[in-house]
């Protein structure tokens, strides 16, 4: 009972702040130490594993900064690759419509020419003129386009086709 007695009259303040004295001089001594060994490269385990830990995430975030750069700038590469395709395309395929336009033009051109200098034609052959002039006539109606030469070689096509069925197409 004695022991408590005296417990009881010791100052709990003067305990706390002992307490408290101790335990900093061991932190002290303890960051005095470590920092001793990191100086002359003997660093303690853990602190060795925190400075690795540390070097590792900043070498993670350093690479995930450049991969999300690369990331960026392939996609701005592929957006410019993806405009060119779309005007290279455009201009594809409007040669090729100015190809297509050309080629039947010039069929129904010649044919009326020829049909124009005597030449004889079959039933089927002007069927089909008939149908690329159709053909040509949605074309140029779809693509905003005029048409000024085959206007008047259709005309001599038709006159000679309604001529033909009142007399006979000739055969081969």
């Amino acid at each position: 009972m004695e022991t408590m007695t005296q417990l009881m009259e010791l100052d709990l303040l003067s305990l706390l702040i002992g307490i408290f004295m101790i335990l900093s001089a061991l932190v002290s001594i303890f960051t005095l130490v470590s920092k001793f060994l990191a100086y002359i490269g003997r660093p303690l385990k853990w602190i060795r594993g925190k400075d690795q830990d540390h070097a590792l995430l900043l070498t993670t975030a350093s690479a995930l900064s450049e991969l999300q750069k690369k990331q960026e700038e392939d996609v701005r590469q592929s957006i410019r690759h993806d405009k060119e395709i779309k005007a290279d395309l455009e201009n594809l395929l409007q040669m090729f419509l100015d190809k297509e336009i050309d080629d039947w033009r010039w069929e129904i051109l010649d044919f009326a020419s020829a049909l124009s200098s005597g030449r004889q034609y079959s039933k089927e052959q002007f069927t089909h003129v008939f149908a690329i002039f159709e053909k040509y006539e949605q074309v140029l109606e779809t693509n905003n386009l005029t048409n000024g030469q085959t206007a008047m070689s259709m005309e001599v096509i038709n006159e000679i086709y309604k001529e033909r069925l009142k007399n006979g197409f000739a055969t081969f």
